[in-house]
């Protein structure tokens, strides 16, 4: 399925970064590139449900945990990423967290997912491993 890149508002990054999307997070979804910190990456995942890139969730999610499939829902539309803290996950680091809000509304209802998701490094390639809802 192409990546439904009408989404963005006027090619600004999901994430945002204040960049565009092809020279921020296009660039990982594409794979040019690896996400360097587990915020990058957890920026990245967020901008993938935005364009509704399920195989981009699915290679950057580690093979313990990960899902066989992944349903996006199209009707769901992600309106603001909110990092609240990060913990490690840095380049040298083997793992790290990040806390965040993903604001979105959906049938006319708004609401606000937040979760405290875990990273791990694994051959210099970071990995969603788990999060913790609430």
């Amino acid at each position: 399925m192409p990546l439904d890149l009408s989404r963005l508002r006027n090619g600004a990054c999901p994430c945002l970064s204040g960049e565009q999307y092809e020279q921020c997070c296009g660039v990982f979804h594409r794979g040019d590139a690896e996400a360097p910190t587990a915020e990058q990456l957890m920026r990245s995942r967020y901008s993938a449900f935005v364009v509704l890139d399920p195989g981009y969730l699915l290679r950057t999610w580690h093979p313990d945990t990960r899902p066989a499939a992944l349903d996006l829902d199209p009707d769901t539309q992600w309106r603001r990423l909110d990092i609240i803290g990060t913990s490690r996950g840095g380049p040298l680091d083997s793992e790290g967290t990040v806390e965040f809000a993903a604001h979105f509304s959906h049938d006319g209802e708004r609401g606000v997912q937040r979760e405290k998701s875990r990273f791990l490094r694994v051959d210099r390639r970071w990995y969603y491993l788990d999060g913790i809802v609430g």
